[in-house]
Formats: structure tokens, sequence, C-alpha cells
């Protein structure tokens, strides 16, 4: 059975930070409506993600699906990179 073939939970984040090999930490939001005051809340969850090739960069936007456990805190891979953060070289002598 392939992923496709399996019903597994996929989320979409950004990744938060990448110092880890082969690890990524990714950022869900989730917008709800708070059930009593009817006002919509921001929640947010970490997830370690499985990235094989170190192929994620901080800032950019991955689609993260359910996995078996790959260690104590990794339960997920990540399945795709969906946009790439924009990074901006800057020399020392441009900030002064």
């Amino acid at each position: 059975m392939t992923m496709e073939q399996t019903k597994r939970k996929s989320l979409t984040g950004r990744v938060l930070s990448r110092k880890m090999d082969k690890t990524v930490v990714v950022l869900v939001e989730t917008r709800r409506r708070h059930p009593q005051y009817k006002k919509v809340v921001t929640y947010q969850a970490k997830f370690k993600a499985h990235d094989e090739g170190n192929e994620c960069g901080v800032g950019d936007i991955v689609r993260i699906v359910e996995s078996r456990p790959l260690s104590r805190d990794k339960r997920w891979r990540v399945m795709d990179i969906v946009n790439r953060a924009e990074v901006f070289e800057i020399k020392p002598t441009e900030i002064e």
C-alpha cells in the first residue's frame, strides 16, 4: 500500500527550525470559532517531521503527512514543499 491508498492525516504549516539532521519543526495554525464566544481563535501546534533530504529551509510552507513513529517525538513526514521562503543575502558592509 502506498501513502495515497491509505487514509493518513495531512497538515500544512511553516518550517520554524531545521537545526536537527533530517528533522524539521513545523508550525501548524488552525482557525476555529470559539463555541461560546463565537470569536475566531487561532490555535498553534508544533510538529517534528522527518525531512529525508534536508531540503526544507526556515520559512518554507510544507505539507506533512502522518507516519509510523520514527523517534520519540517524530510522527510525521514532509510530503512536499508547497512554497519556498525568499532568502535575502546581506553583506556586512551593507549593514553600516
